[in-house]
């Protein structure tokens, strides 16, 4: 769509709601924010409705859904899992990958390149996030033990040297090698992220200093308080407090109780905490059994009480969410202003990849990324650049 008009909106700004406002975009950019109804001549024109018009939001972690995994290592895969999550608001996304063989990872990294070039009907992709393998084997979680180890420089040099999509990778900071990893990963300005992790404070810190600056999935296989040998020490989530880290939290309502919710906005806020949905290929899906990471070689889990778990029930194996459940329980559950809740899967994700000056808010001259939605934060309508790349009801004019 060349010259679009949104109108009848409640318009989510950065800082205000602007009821009755109309957003002119041409040509996938955004060129006005308006308080009430304006001329556009020749303008496809789209009655929101009196619902909410907000920026579109940014998933930057994510493996998967509508039955499909990033690890599968497909085009298909990918192009397939971009439109899933459009349906459900996400305009912009950072496919995340699984602990591997290297050899995977780099098939994936493929995938990616051949399916940036080619998506048009789905969420528009980052770049890419590799979650491993340079993890704790004790905070593995879901992920895989056979291919857990140490940062070695050979082997990430190569991946670095292969491709030039990734964005950012999560590393275990305690282990031998994970300093100068991250540094790094700095001097690449690739964004270092601590994650599935025994560390403790003093850990934490160094790796603060030296590139880590993103906590994954914020209390999600990683330490808190921990006592050796009868002293106390702090972990990786009150470290993350302390620090001026940023941090990410799976808002499903099932890996996070509500008052944890509460307190990671009361003491980070909206603009330290982005919301993310980890979903697997179950999202989107039914119930049942299902496989994280590679159909050749994944894990089988299970899917039950909104939310994938390994075989034995001992741990969560990644969720099944949308990031409109994501906004919607930060609302209903952690009692947060919806104009948080959008910040939090808008503009902060957005800051936090380096993509703010063109995604993230609802400002002239940003790409045309925006989602309508009701009270409920059901979706009706999701626009990437200016295209709609789904629509439940709207009503369109031309």
């Amino acid at each position: 769509m060349g010259l679009l008009k949104i109108t009848n909106g409640i318009l989510i700004t950065p800082y205000r709601y602007i009821r009755g406002g109309t957003v002119v975009i041409e040509d996938g950019i955004i060129r006005g924010i308006h308080e009430r109804d304006v001329e556009v001549p020749d303008a496809v024109e789209i009655d929101a409705g009196g619902q909410y018009v907000a920026p579109g939001f940014i998933d930057i972690h994510v493996h998967g859904g509508g039955g499909y995994d990033f690890m599968d290592g497909t085009e298909e895969a990918f192009l397939k899992i971009a439109e899933l999550h459009a349906r459900y608001g996400t305009t912009a996304l950072v496919p995340t990958t699984l602990t591997a063989e290297k050899e995977d990872l780099l098939q994936t990294l493929d995938a990616y390149k051949a399916a940036n070039r080619t998506n048009r009907r789905g969420a528009a992709f980052l770049g890419i996030h590799l979650e491993g393998p340079y993890f704790a084997l004790s905070q593995r979680g879901a992920q895989d033990p056979r291919y857990i180890r140490n940062p070695d420089p050979q082997e990430y040099e190569e991946i670095l040297a292969y491709s030039s999509s990734i964005v950012r990778w999560s590393a275990a900071p305690e282990l031998e090698g994970a300093i100068p990893f991250g540094r790094r990963l700095r001097e690449k300005g690739i964004l270092a992220a601590v994650a599935h992790t025994d560390a403790i404070y003093e850990d934490v810190l160094e790796a603060y200093e030296n590139g880590y600056s993103l906590a994954t999935h914020l209390y999600s296989a990683m330490s808190g308080v921990t006592r050796r040998n009868a002293f106390r020490y702090a972990g990786v989530i009150e470290s993350a407090y302390l620090l001026d880290m940023d941090v990410e939290i799976i808002t499903d309502g099932v890996h996070l109780p509500p008052p944890l919710l509460k307190l990671v906005y009361k003491i980070k806020g909206a603009d330290r905490t982005a919301l993310i949905t980890d979903a697997m290929r179950a999202a989107g899906m039914p119930e049942g059994e299902s496989t994280l990471g590679s159909l050749k070689n994944g894990l089988k889990v299970i899917v039950e009480d909104g939310v994938a778990k390994l075989p034995d029930r001992s741990s969560f194996a990644g969720s099944v969410a949308t990031t409109n459940q994501l906004v919607r329980n930060m609302v209903q559950l952690a009692d947060v202003p919806l104009l948080d809740a959008v910040r939090m899967a808008s503009t902060t994700p957005a800051r936090i990849m380096g993509v703010e000056s063109r995604k993230g808010s609802l400002t002239p001259g940003k790409d045309a990324d925006l989602v309508i939605f009701n009270e409920n934060v059901d979706i009706s309508a999701t626009l990437v650049n200016g295209n709609l790349v789904y629509s439940n009801q709207l009503l369109i004019n031309a």
